[in-house]
């Protein structure tokens, strides 16, 4: 499990808004081609300058694909990163702050000590 790889999947597709809709439509072909072009790219802006070793687990790969925030919380995920991420993708659906209020109603029932999410 990388808590890196996930907040990372989170920040980059979090700063692009082509990204975020591709996301918000297709999440599994998102997080598929993510994980295959860009989560062993060490920096964006060299392409030769690649890794090779980093993926995700079975289980982050299903939370990411199915949008699925308390799992990923629970994996490690910052809780920033998967709120301003699914504010951009979902709040248009909701009415003001409901979305906010859902989210955090979704994590009512974790209690402390949270997972680590140390960076």
């Amino acid at each position: 499990m990388s808590t890196y790889l996930l907040d990372k999947f989170l920040f980059t597709v979090d700063r692009d808004p082509a990204l975020v809709e591709r996301y918000r439509e297709d999440p599994v072909g998102t997080v598929t081609w993510w994980e295959q072009e860009m989560a062993n790219t060490l920096l964006h802006c060299i392409p030769a300058e690649k890794t090779t070793w980093l993926a995700f687990t079975p289980e982050e790969r299903r939370a990411l694909s199915e949008h699925d925030h308390v799992a990923l919380f629970e994996l490690g995920a910052h809780p920033f990163l998967t709120l301003t991420l699914f504010i951009a993708m979902f709040e248009r659906d909701h009415g003001p702050l409901e979305y906010q209020r859902a989210y955090g109603r979704a994590m009512q029932h974790i209690s402390m000590p949270y997972p680590d999410i140390a960076t």
